[in-house]
Order: C-alpha cells, then structure tokens, then sequence
C-alpha cells in the first residue's frame, strides 16, 4: 500500500470503505490532467452517518468531523476510480457545502474538517482554494457535502 493511502487508513479511513457508485453520473471525471470530484455526504458503511442542521440538530464539532469523513470519501472514490493517491499532484479546488441553520456563520470551520484531513494525508499538495458555503439543505439530508479538483499526474 502506499504512503498516502496509509495515512488515510492511520486516521481511520479504510481505502476500501468507498461509497457505491451513482448509476446517473459519474463519481470523477478526469480529462486534460484535471479530476473532477463529484459532491459527496458524509457516508460510511453504506448510510450517511450525519444528517440535519448545523448548528440545532448537529454540533459543530460533529459537522467538522462529518466533513472530513467526506474529504476521506473523496480520496477514496478517487483511488477506486483513478488510481493510487500518489497520483494526485495537487488538490486546487475544495467547495464544502454545510446544511445550516439560517444564522450560521461558520460554515467556514466546519468545512476547516475537510482541509484538514486532505492536508495531513497529501503534504503540500494537499492545501487548496476553498470555499464553505451555508445551505437551506442538502442530499439526503445531510449535514455536509463536499467536492473537489485535483491535479493529476
């Protein structure tokens, strides 16, 4: 096993714990050099494991750990799909979507839990632009979606 999958799994995160692919869409797209990661909840053994608002019905603390385990998603579908994690040179574009309540402010902190993670498993290559947007909802009922563009060699 590689490096960086090993890192993922010392946090915790089975490589092969990946969410089944959507029959509708695909999950990544890569084309010229770039993957495009598709939005994903936080999934674990087949159930999103957080779901409702942020702050009323889920803890920030629980949101920021619901949006790593998207980010682990991610890397996951991307080794199912593409290949071993040493070939992503560089993640250049993370959007973290938060299922808020309406005067929630930090959805800024609680995306903090998906770079985070990307970061300790990928280096350098793993830090990013961003953006943390709040939402009125999101896929079933989730409390955090997150998506991503890498850089692939």
């Amino acid at each position: 096993m590689e490096t960086r999958e090993n890192a993922l799994e010392a946090r915790g995160y089975a490589i092969d714990d990946v969410p089944k692919p959507n029959d509708v869409f695909d999950a990544v797209v890569e084309y010229g050099g770039v993957a495009y990661l598709s939005g994903i909840v936080p999934i674990s053994d087949g159930r999103v494991v957080s779901r409702g608002k942020v702050p009323s019905a889920v803890s920030v603390d629980d949101a920021i750990e619901a949006a790593e385990l998207c980010a682990a998603n991610l890397l996951r579908v991307f080794a199912r799909d593409v290949g071993p994690l040493s070939r992503i040179r560089r993640v250049i574009k993370v959007t973290g979507y938060v299922n808020c309540d309406p005067d929630f402010a930090d959805a800024h902190q609680v995306v903090h839990g998906a770079s985070r993670l990307l970061v300790d498993v990928l280096g350098e290559a793993g830090r990013h632009a961003r953006a943390a947007l709040g939402m009125a909802g999101l896929p079933l009922g989730a409390s955090v979606e997150v998506e991503m563009i890498v850089a692939v060699e």
